[in-house]
């Protein structure tokens, strides 16, 4: 630990959980807490849970959880003391200076190193294009309409012909093979050795929104294949979380952020005035870079390609919009390929036409599904019109439901009062109303031994769940069970300061308690405990009969593993069978 635990707790206490978190996420207040779609893994039906109380977040669908310390290090892959620091400047609470470990002093150097080399690579890439050996690359690029300023505001690049003319100039600037390697530029082969991971391409540095480069595209030179590619993930680049353009279109006056698929289309856009564009790399949109975006603009375009490929990912990114709650809309480009080609034909005017006559995410599904079916034939067109309603079921806020049945009962002559009862139908019957849970895969159920283990780390769990939950249980169940009578370590230090925080101020915190775990495993662990709620209401009998049965259950398997360490101590053994048999004795009767 780094910071004292009085300092990590000024900080933690200064950074609300729900105005963090909700700087990335859409949270929805829902009774005691705040839900949303989960930003860490794909999901239909919200089982993100935020506790403004507990000052703790967890996902009961893939088990992340934590305080606003782990989220940023999932969110942002920061290391603890990352976390502490970022959340600090956010709060204006003055750090001490700090002695990084070993192994972190390690790892922040390889990422600055890996900052500068790759700042270095982008320099020798736009000085090459400028150059003889550049003249293919550059002509390539001004007979794409890319003049010189957008060339240098985007610092466009070439990467030599000759496989090893990167490698040779990182050499001569210091840097080392394994450097090389670990940022991705170079590629070893054991029989060839060190080769060039971009060579004979268009270079594209790819900025991050602080303007750093963290990664490169390139695109070959002639009909070699593959056409385009991308660097790989690196210690500072992470294609799913990051955007191409991103940096300058968080800039732009303009309503929204256009996503494109190409960068030829981005930085076409940008010098025709769209500065608002931006591309993802390589990918289909991601989960994690509609949560980057949605820290810039709460409205999206969608600019794809106008192909059956185009098509099928703008229909895919509105899918994952519409989980996020982020208001989507489709821009038409036909009778042309991308946007690139239509500013390149008709100008810049006809593309914010183009703009102003997106339609809706829903509209454009719609218009999708009336090509699938021929709307002369009856059943053909029965078909569609189920389709259509499925469609429209999926709009959960009841106004907007209307304003849209009402549109495509218009626009596609359908009887609205029959369309209206279809989507109702669609809507009670739909398969994502069902829980999450029901989609969790089942534990694999292991050898006997393995199902006691389960079973009794789950009497465990219960119970500190519900010491967390009422605290006034704590005193009957501290003079019963110690923490050394819990199996599961980690159990044991929350009991722990469970107990300790009681004595100190009758009060447990559950977000001081996580600030003493640092690994994802054991906050996901510690999570779960902290965050569960039973939701039912039992009485005073009821919950008395089951609290003594799990302290019984907790303290038999203590002492039957203390009796079967003891060996050939009878003394010590007589005494632990009196301590067995006393176990039944335990009554504990609750208000």
């Amino acid at each position: 630990m780094f910071y004292s635990d009085e300092l990590i707790e000024e900080v933690r206490s200064r950074n609300d959980i729900v105005d963090v978190i909700g700087s990335y996420v859409n949270l929805k207040h829902k009774g005691n807490s705040y839900t949303a779609c989960c930003p860490f893994h794909h999901e239909k039906t919200p089982s993100f849970h935020v506790s403004r109380e507990r000052q703790m977040y967890h996902c009961f669908g893939c088990g992340v959880g934590g305080n606003v310390f782990t989220f940023l290090m999932e969110h942002e892959n920061y290391s603890f003391p990352e976390a502490v620091e970022a959340l600090a400047e956010r709060a204006g609470v003055s750090l001490p200076e700090r002695t990084m470990s070993k192994e972190e002093r390690k790892k922040a150097d390889e990422r600055s190193r890996i900052k500068d080399m790759n700042k270095v690579t982008a320099g020798y890439f736009h000085y090459l294009l400028k150059t003889e050996h550049g003249s293919a690359a550059l002509s390539y690029i001004k007979d794409r309409g890319i003049d010189d300023e957008t060339i240098t505001k985007f610092g466009l690049g070439y990467s030599d012909k000759y496989s090893d003319d990167l490698y040779k100039y990182l050499r001569s600037k210091g840097f080392s093979d394994e450097e090389m390697l670990k940022a991705g530029l170079i590629k070893i082969d054991e029989k060839y050795g060190p080769s060039d991971r971009f060579w004979n391409r268009v270079m594209y540095p790819i900025i991050d929104p602080n303007n750093r480069v963290i990664g490169f595209g390139g695109r070959v030179l002639g009909d070699g294949l593959p056409k385009y590619i991308n660097s790989q993930d690196t210690p500072v680049f992470d294609k799913s979380r990051n955007l191409y353009g991103l940096n300058l279109a968080k800039k732009s006056k303009r309503r929204g952020i256009i996503f494109c698929e190409g960068y030829m289309d981005v930085i076409s856009m940008h010098q025709a005035g769209f500065d608002n564009a931006v591309a993802s790399l390589g990918t289909a949109l991601t989960v994690g870079q509609v949560n980057l975006i949605k820290r810039y603009t709460d409205s999206v375009y969608l600019a794809y390609d106008s192909d059956e490929a185009g098509t099928k990912a703008a229909l895919r990114a509105l899918q994952i919009m519409r989980e996020f709650e982020m208001p989507a809309r489709v821009i038409s480009l036909k009778p042309y390929k991308d946007p690139d080609e239509l500013i390149q034909k008709e100008g810049s005017e006809a593309f914010e036409r183009r703009i102003d006559e997106a339609v809706s995410g829903i509209m454009f599904e719609i218009e999708i599904l009336e090509h699938n079916y021929n709307q002369n034939d009856p059943q053909e067109k029965t078909e569609f019109q189920k389709e259509a309603a499925k469609c429209l079921s999926r709009i959960i806020e009841p106004l907007e439901r209307d304003n849209y049945i009402n549109s495509v009962s218009e626009k596609y002559n359908i009887d609205s009062k029959a369309l209206k009862e279809a989507v109702t139908v669609y809507g009670t019957n739909r398969s994502d109303n069902i829980d999450t849970a029901v989609f969790r895969q089942q534990e694999r159920r292991g050898s006997p031994d393995e199902e006691k283990e389960k079973q009794q780390l789950k009497t465990e769990r219960v119970l500190i769940t519900w010491l967390i939950n009422d605290n006034e249980l704590i005193p009957l169940i501290r003079e019963k069970l110690t923490p050394d009578d819990f199996a599961d370590p980690v159990y044991r230090s929350v009991v722990q300061m469970v107990y300790d925080q009681y004595a100190a101020n009758s009060v447990v915190q559950p977000a001081v308690i996580m600030n003493h775990f640092q690994s994802k495993e054991e906050h996901e662990k510690v999570s779960s405990i902290i965050q569960q709620d039973f939701g039912v209401e039992i009485s005073a009998s009821e919950k008395s009969g089951a609290i003594t049965d799990l302290v019984k259950k907790i303290k038999r398997k203590s002492i039957q593993k203390k009796i079967d360490n003891a060996g050939a101590d009878l003394s010590r053994l007589k005494q632990l069978m009196d301590e067995k048999k006393a176990i039944e004795k335990i009554s504990l009767l609750l208000r």
